[in-house]
């Protein structure tokens, strides 16, 4: 996103999930990119990129469809969910009002909000591990448990102070983030094309249909944690902004990470097998790189992390401000920032295998952020407009009251979806009863019945009419994409 009239760059930003003016609303479409390039700079897709290979026995020809495929297909919906942002003014899970009703927003808006402690923790510990990974290789500072919580904090704190000021900072770093991570990346890029065994590499046999559609899913999942956010990010964007160059830029700039990332974590996998289930997942890049490359590495991914977490405690103190918490975003941000911190040590302490716990996590996350998208993108069909008033408005005499303060079409669609996707859901730690002997369970695609099953849900349900705001009677532009 380009500069915005919050405030200068750099400065703290003030405004919360009331509707941005439309004065304000300056930005541009390509500033997008460097926002879903830093969503991405994560070291994980690196580890996940290798269980393609480990896990689910895929070719380097299955693992570059994957690649190519998973980022469309999860940031083909933030982009067109970020669509609503433009159109509204306002954060996602603010905006969300409208949809379910100011109470009925309670519902989704909690289970989204918990389910982000998750995301921010997993993000946070990849984070420490990188630092302590430069210890070693730097130092030789071996990892005990006293330094992997001393890292852990530096990092949680660092992230709670740049997500703490605003938009303006967070953009700012994500422009420098991208190019320094770009750079090395292709360093990186040039030192597995020169050091790889490439006969080993393509001369693996592939693996079924089946894996590959699975694999897609699991790539995926890491992007449809974004969804729900993807309208903080546009938010400032002028309402006649292009819906078609959002979704484009939004899948762009995800693609421009996914895809390299997935690739060489794929090909290092081959040399090193174990990587996929490592208990730490950055530690084999000493191990695999030259130290040169390594450590300068280790150091952007490791402000990409940062990045990363950012942007999730940026949007997760709007979520808290939905939900009641009437307290200034910066200061909503903080409350993640401690259970990111506690659900980080007890990770960080207790588990065995970090890819295990991680892809447990996402197989559940992907179902909990999509009985929101269902519901939500399917009203986005209806709805051009949201009202700036009534969303501010949680009293009865707001426009998305509805029945008793909730919409039980949505609602309804909401909470059926929920539970179709988790009872098609497998993962370590929980397994759904219809998990097996089927398509949608055994591909994993248990979040993308939830999309579906509740957006047609929500679709048929009878529906409250769709009100207008008053000051802005015109026609609003058609869905473009």
């Amino acid at each position: 996103m380009s500069e915005t009239a919050v405030a200068t760059a750099g400065a703290l930003e003030t405004r919360g999930i009331e509707q941005v003016p439309d004065h304000e609303r300056t930005a541009r479409v390509r500033g997008l990119l460097p926002t879903w390039v830093g969503a991405n700079i994560s070291v994980l897709l690196l580890t996940m990129g290798a269980s393609l290979v480990v896990t689910y026995r895929l070719g380097f020809w299955q693992a570059l469809i994957v690649a190519a495929c998973a980022p469309v297909v999860s940031y083909g919906l933030v982009g067109l969910i970020g669509i609503a942002g433009k159109r509204g003014g306002a954060p996602g899970m603010a905006l969300s009002r409208a949809v379910f009703g100011q109470r009925g927003n309670l519902l989704p808006g909690a289970l989204i909000w918990v389910a982000r402690w998750g995301w921010e923790t997993i993000n946070a510990v990849t984070g420490a591990y990188a630092l302590l990974s430069v210890l070693d290789i730097l130092f030789g500072v071996r990892a005990n448990p006293l330094l992997d919580l001393v890292t852990l904090l530096a990092f949680v704190v660092a992230t709670f102070a740049i997500s703490g000021l605003g938009i303006n900072a967070v953009q700012r770093c994500n422009k420098y983030a991208a190019c320094l991570f770009g750079a090395f990346s292709v360093l990186v890029l040039g030192h597995l094309v020169a050091d790889t065994d490439w006969s080993a590499v393509f001369g693996r046999s592939g693996g079924p249909a089946a894996a590959v559609i699975t694999g897609t899913g699991l790539i995926a999942a890491g992007g449809v944690s974004w969804i729900p956010t993807a309208p903080d990010f546009t938010r400032y964007l002028p309402r006649t902004a292009s819906a078609k160059g959002i979704v484009g830029v939004t899948v762009g700039g995800a693609a421009l990470v996914v895809l390299p990332m997935v690739l060489m974590g794929a090909v290092m996998a081959v040399a090193t097998p174990d990587l996929a289930a490592a208990a730490d997942p950055v530690a084999f890049l000493g191990e695999i790189l030259p130290t040169w490359i390594a450590v300068p590495y280790l150091l952007i991914a490791l402000v990409g992390m940062l990045l990363i977490n950012a942007m999730s405690m940026y949007s997760a103190g709007f979520t808290a401000q939905t939900l009641g918490f009437r307290v200034p975003r910066h200061w909503a941000v903080s409350v993640n920032a401690v259970i990111s911190l506690v659900l980080g040590g007890v990770l960080m302490l207790a588990a065995t295998s970090f890819l295990g716990s991680f892809t447990a996590f996402l197989s559940l996350l992907a179902v909990a952020f999509s009985a929101w998208v269902g519901v939500f993108g399917a009203d986005m069909l209806r709805r051009r407009e949201y009202d700036g008033a009534a969303l501010a408005d949680t009293g009865r005499t707001s426009a998305y009251w509805y029945r008793g303060g909730f919409s039980p079409a949505a609602v309804t669609a909401w909470a059926a979806g929920l539970a179709a996707g988790l009872l098609f859901t497998t993962s370590n730690w929980f397994t759904g009863p219809l998990a097996g002997n089927n398509v949608v369970g055994e591909y994993g695609l248990g979040w993308v019945a939830t999309i579906v099953l509740s957006g047609l849900l929500y679709a048929v349900l009878p529906k409250p009419a769709v009100t207008v705001p008053a000051e802005r009677g015109e026609d609003p532009e058609p869905l473009a994409v």
